[in-house]
Parts: structure tokens; sequence; C-alpha cells
């Protein structure tokens, strides 16, 4: 069993037969053919040679399927993780000097041990600094940013740019230049994907095909558009006419590439290799995570870093540049029938099948088919829907949300994703500073307290019952003195002050120190300050300080024990739990 933990292959390996191999088979022929384009595309997104894509996407798949814990998951170049790299790359070519493909390879070194290192110290959590609005804002700025990258090369434009507004004054002032034959072509080209993408499916269907032969032609469907454009392209000899085309790609397996990279190298690659980590990780592993669930499978976070550090360590050592879970392959995958990480390693020995023999072929492949290959895979990725939901459930999620669209759009992706997390802590920080607070009562006829401004309660002059309902910590420690202040000077008849903890998970001590404070300001005025319904972790963290022992009150069960104790003639009568009103009482 440690064995399969540490190399989860040997658990699918043991009992790998027939039945899978041909599953994985079918699986695999399906995703490589969608992988192929794929893969030339976010290589030249990434600001690198075409073939720099299909070296990514042959030793990381072998590599994640021996280490990962997802049967399904379809590692390698993606959209998002692709556009990082190019703005990284960039920066760090034009400060250092150094080749962008060395700096892509470094850049999947530092991200291949960050990922590993995380997941042998269990750091998994780490992740979930990245909130979901955060996590969906990104990925939307990033679609639009990399939809508008790709304009460009959609027109026949020499147009060059890394920011949002910096790209459009630059396509804007050189619309003059457009040129007819590429966006013709591009358009084509377009236009089919989204066709393909939205009918193809149901017309095979209608006309009827098998649901997994209808399946399967409408996902090679980019590769026919490709094809379709070099013939285009050669038939009609628009590379003469001015048609910008991939151009030669060197045929072969990938290269061996284990020089370690400088020191001063990695040093300035550090922040984005880890931004690129992280934001890698959160993509990939929800997707493993829901299509486990569909299987009813588990996946191990930690042993998803190990398995996404594996393959961009691979990558690395292979010619290829950062890598991680996409979601459409994925779900392609699995729709295919894929029952095990077999078929990513089928995909592989494709992949590598083209790089050595087929690479010829795609010489005369326009860059504007690619461009709009790009466009039709990541314009799914802009989620106006959960920006909708943001807004309406929780103004603070949209902020955060709205911040990091904004500056990714103004100022990049870095900035974008790091502005997210800051905004993300700093709204968590401002909305747990002020938390809610309720004046509770007894709700007639039961032990339960509820908020006296929502419910018909009973309360006492004597007795004030407050219920927190977050964690005390440092950054509201003084707003719950300042509270309490208040509201004792609204009450002269007060004598006792009983706060309700069950929504508390923590005290800090911060919190600790003004718990004491109040106590005495309390004491000081002739009334006793109580805690009500206190977990255990927090109690046990209480009991190792002096304060239970100088708390002027006492520390109650239940708030109905602390009433009852503190002001019995206050409460009303109260039903045992799980007796109706009129119904008869046993014993």
């Amino acid at each position: 069993m440690r064995g399969e933990r540490l190399l989860p292959a040997l658990a699918w390996l043991r009992g790998y037969g027939r039945e899978e191999a041909l599953s994985d088979t079918i699986a695999a022929s399906i995703v490589t053919v969608m992988l192929i384009p794929q893969s030339l595309a976010y290589a030249m997104l990434a600001g690198l040679p075409p073939e720099v894509g299909l070296y990514a996407s042959i030793a990381p798949l072998i590599a994640y399927a021996a280490f990962g814990s997802s049967r399904t998951l379809s590692v390698g170049p993606v959209a998002v993780i692709s556009l990082m790299t190019a703005t990284a790359t960039a920066e760090a070519s034009a400060r250092t000097g150094a080749d962008p493909v060395g700096v892509a390879l470094a850049l999947a070194f530092l991200s291949g041990l960050f990922l590993v290192g995380m997941g042998l110290l269990r750091l998994g959590f780490l992740a979930n600094l990245l909130s979901h609005p955060v996590i969906s804002g990104f990925i939307t700025a990033s679609a639009i940013l990399i939809t508008v990258s790709q304009l460009p090369a959609l027109l026949g434009l020499s147009v060059s740019g890394h920011g949002f507004p910096e790209l459009v004054v630059a396509i804007s002032a050189s619309l003059p230049a457009l040129h007819l034959q590429t966006l013709a072509l591009g358009l084509a080209a377009l236009v089919l994907l989204l066709l393909a993408r939205q009918y193809l499916r149901g017309t095979l269907r209608r006309l009827r095909l098998s649901a997994t032969l209808a399946d399967g032609l409408a996902r090679a469907a980019p590769m026919a558009v490709v094809i379709l454009s070099i013939l285009a392209v050669q038939g009609l000899d628009l590379e003469a006419a001015g048609v910008r085309t991939v151009g030669t790609i060197p045929p072969g397996l990938p290269p061996l590439t284990l020089t370690l990279p400088s020191s001063a190298l990695l040093l300035e690659l550090l922040p984005a290799a880890v931004l690129i980590s992280v934001v890698g990780f959160v993509e990939s592993v929800s997707v493993a995570q829901t299509l486990a669930a569909r299987q009813r499978q588990r996946i191990d976070p930690n042993q998803e870093l190990v398995g996404l550090g594996a393959a961009n360590l691979a990558a690395s050592a292979t010619g290829g540049f950062p890598v991680t879970g996409g979601f459409a392959r994925s779900v392609v995958n699995f729709d295919a029938g894929a029952r095990t990480p077999m078929a990513g390693v089928l995909t592989a020995l494709g992949i590598a099948l083209t790089a050595l023999v087929l690479t010829p072929l795609f010489a005369a492949l326009p860059r504007a088919t690619l461009a709009a290959t790009i466009i039709v895979a990541v314009l799914s990725l802009v989620d106006i829907g959960a920006i909708r939901r943001a807004f309406a459930y929780s103004r603070v999620d949209f902020a955060a949300q709205a911040g990091t669209i904004a500056v990714t759009l103004a100022a990049g992706v870095e900035p974008g994703i790091l502005a997210g997390i800051v905004l993300s802590l700093l709204l968590h920080i401002w909305r747990t500073s002020r938390p809610h607070y309720a004046i509770v009562g007894q709700v007639p006829g039961t032990e339960h307290f509820r908020n006296v401004l929502r419910h018909a309660v009973l309360t006492s002059p004597h007795v004030l019952s407050i219920r927190i309902d977050e964690s005390l910590y440092f950054a509201n420690a003084r707003f719950l003195e300042d509270l309490i202040g208040r509201l004792v000077a609204e009450r002269p008849q007060l004598r006792h002050v009983v706060l309700m903890c069950s929504a508390v998970n923590l005290i800090d001590a911060s919190a600790l120190e003004s718990l004491e404070a109040i106590n005495e300001r309390l004491h000081s005025a002739g009334i006793d300050l109580h805690l009500s319904e206190v977990k255990g972790p927090v109690m046990d963290r209480l009991r190792r300080t002096d304060f239970p022992g100088r708390l002027t009150g006492r520390v109650f069960l239940s708030q109905y024990d602390a009433v009852r104790a503190l002001d019995p003639a206050s409460l009303g009568p109260a039903r045992p739990e799980g007796v109706r009103e009129g119904a008869p009482q046993s014993g």
C-alpha cells in the first residue's frame, strides 16, 4: 500500500486488462486528434515555436500517469497557463537576454519543483487562498485578454503588446493594414469551429449515427478545420499572397533538455512560477474532483500536486513548457470512456508519432486558423453567469471578482491574480472585522434562543444575551469591546452579560485580551460576564490560560442553562425537544 501511495500507477496497473485497454485506446484516439492543434496553438500563444507544444504533450502525460491520482484528468498545455507563460517569458527574456525557449524550460522546472515540494509537505490547502470568485474573474479576464491577443493573427496584422489597453490601441491603429485573405481564412475557420461546436453533434445524431461516433467526429472538428486550412493555403497559393503560416516544424522526438538553469534566471522567474503553479493546481484539481465524483472515486490533492509537479519537471527535461490539467480535454477524455491514466500514455504516444512523422504536413498551417482555434477554445471560459451570481449573492465577493478582472485587463495576468488574492484577504478581514451579532431571547415554549429582531422572544432586563456569529480575532477584538460597552450603557438594570459562542471557532490572543478587558470593565460596573455554548477546542485553549479563573461569571453548556441560572423568572415554560404542542408526554 505504501508503494501505491508513492506511485499511484501501481494501483490501476494491477488490474489492467483488455476491457480497460480498449476503452483507453478509444479515448486516447479522440483526445490525440483534439490535442494536436491545441498543442500547436497554445505554444504560439505562449510565444514559443509550435513544436514546443507537441513536446509539452508527450513526457508530461506519462509522468502524470505515474504519479497523479486522477484516473481521467488530461494534462498538457492550456490557455490560461500558456498566457501566463507568455507574459513571464517575455519579461524575463527582455531583462536577462535569455532565449525564450530556455526561459520557458526554466519556468516549467521551477513550477515542477514548487508543486512537488508542496505535495510532499502536504500544502495543498494553500490553494484555498484563491477564492472561487477570484479564480472565475481571473479566468474570465484571461480569456478576454487571450481573445484580443489573437486578433492580430486573425486579421493578418503585425502588432505587439501585452496588456489589454495596449493591444486594443495597437490593433485599432493597425486596422488600415488589414490583410483580407488572412481575415477571410481566419473568419472561415472561426465560423466552422463555432458551428461544429454548437451543431455538429446534433446534426450527426439526426443522421442516425451512433452517439459514440457522433461525439468522436464532433471532437475531431478542429483537426478537420486544420486540414481544410492547409489545403486552402496550398491549393490557392495563399502563402504567396501574404498569409502567414506556421512554417517548418522540425520533425523528431522531444530533445533532452537537462541543463540546470542559472540561479539568476531561476530567481527572476520565481514569482511567476509560484503563481503559475497555484493557478494551474486550482484549475486542475477542481476538474479532477468533479470527474472523480461522477465515478465515485477519490482525489488526493497532495498527490495531485506531486503528479502535476512531475509533469512539469518532465516538460522541463524534454523541451516543453508549463502544463496542467485541462478542463475541456479532461471532459472529452472522460466522456470518451477513459478508464485509467493509460489513456494519457496512449495520447502521448500518438503525439510522439505526430512529432516524429507528421510535422512536415503542418508547415502550411495558417496562423489565423490557430488563432481561431484558441479563440473558440477560450470563449467558454468567459463566465458571465458567475459574475451575475456573485453580484446578486455577495457584494464583497463581487468586488474581489471585479477587481481581479479590472487589474488583469489593465495590468496583466500576474498583477491580476495577486490583486485577487490581496483583495480576497482584505475584504475577508474587513467583513469579519464587523461581525454579525444578535441580541437573543427565548423562543416561547422552547429552549431555543433567537434574534430579538426576527422572532417574538422573551428577554430579561437583567440579562443581556449576545450571540457573536464570527470567530474572535485581532481584526474584530476592538469591535467586540465597543459593542458591549455601548449595549451595557443603554441598560441601567443590567446585572449579567452572556456571550453566546455557538458560532465562535477561534479566540486568538488579541481577542482573549479584549475578553479580559471586557471582564474587568463589567466587574467594575457591578456586572458579571458569562460565556455559553463554547465549543470544545475553543474551551481547551481558554483553559491553558488563567482567564476561566478570572472570569467573574460562569461558562454554561447552553444559553437556556445560563438564563435559567441567572434570571429564571424571565423564562417561559419549555417543552421537551421533539414534543409537539398538545401531544401527550411520556414519563
